[in-house]
């Protein structure tokens, strides 16, 4: 079995065979692997108020979430310090292209995204879900496409991308947050919010009072990933691939996910539906 020591030893390796340059002279084209290197520093973007993923306590400023443990382990697994950008779902793609974050946990590779960041592989398995109001109990996507149904997403998110493809003939209500969202479902101004199941949960356990769980048909299934500004040095992407990789075989990934959902979120396992597997 490979250890901690002998990983990072290896990649190291990979990483003089494979022509690493540029540490001496930091300019526009460094690459994301050299920059990390040279400063020490691993730049990553965090949500406010999207716990159990990024959650910021308010009175001391620092961050807790599952994305924040993972980021930490791969700070940690590279010998940096890790530096948190708050940012928002939908501004994440700019933060990586103008080079301000070197990687933003908890983007779902979408077509449309792929032409413009590179992606993990996946570090965890995700689906969308409806937060329902309590009288609106639709068991299909194709029972939301109609013209009088009106749904809520945060704008320019994968809840937005999914809606887009499923539901083009209901009525799509874009907002700036998936806070915001979820306030129209509760104030009566939408019948369903459409969010990953992991973010469902959180909010419904919180306040029970907003609406119910819904898991259409056919499940759409996704998977959490890492995004990438592109660039043509590829050292950067391959080491987060072992990393992941190591990561999710030692059954940490769902250790610290299910862990952050129930002190963060007071959800409990059994609470998960039995479709989602992390």
């Amino acid at each position: 079995m490979t250890n901690r020591r002998q990983f990072i030893a290896g990649l190291s390796a990979a990483g003089i065979a494979t022509g690493w340059t540029g540490l001496a002279h930091a300019d526009d084209t460094e690459s994301a692997w050299a920059r990390i290197h040279r400063t020490q520093t691993l730049r990553i973007g965090a949500v406010a108020g999207a716990s159990p993923y990024y959650n910021k306590d308010l009175a001391s400023g620092q961050w807790q979430g599952f994305m924040i443990d993972f980021a930490n382990d791969l700070a940690s697994s590279l010998k940096v310090k890790l530096e948190i950008n708050e940012t928002t779902w939908g501004n994440s793609v700019l933060d990586l292209q103008s080079n301000k974050i070197d990687v933003f946990f908890g983007l779902n590779p979408t077509p449309q995204r792929a032409l413009v960041v590179d992606f993990s592989d996946p570090l965890f398995n995700n689906a969308f879900v409806l937060i329902a109001r309590k009288d609106f109990a639709p068991k299909t996507w194709d029972e939301l496409n109609k013209p009088d149904v009106k749904i809520a997403v945060d704008i320019g998110s994968s809840h937005d991308q999914v809606v887009t493809k499923m539901c083009p003939n209901a009525q799509i209500i874009r907002l700036e947050k998936a806070a915001d969202a979820t306030l129209a479902v509760q104030t009566g101004r939408a019948d369903a919010q459409v969010i990953a199941v992991v973010l469902a949960l959180t909010v419904i356990s919180k306040n029970p009072s907003i609406g119910h769980l819904v898991l259409p048909t056919p499940t759409q299934a996704t998977t959490t990933n890492l995004g990438f500004r592109k660039e043509t040095d590829r050292q950067w992407l391959e080491y987060v691939n072992k990393w992941i990789a190591q990561t999710r075989a030692s059954g940490k990934v769902k250790q610290v996910v299910l862990s952050n959902m129930q002190t963060l979120s007071g959800v409990k396992p059994e609470q998960i539906p039995a479709e989602i597997s992390f």
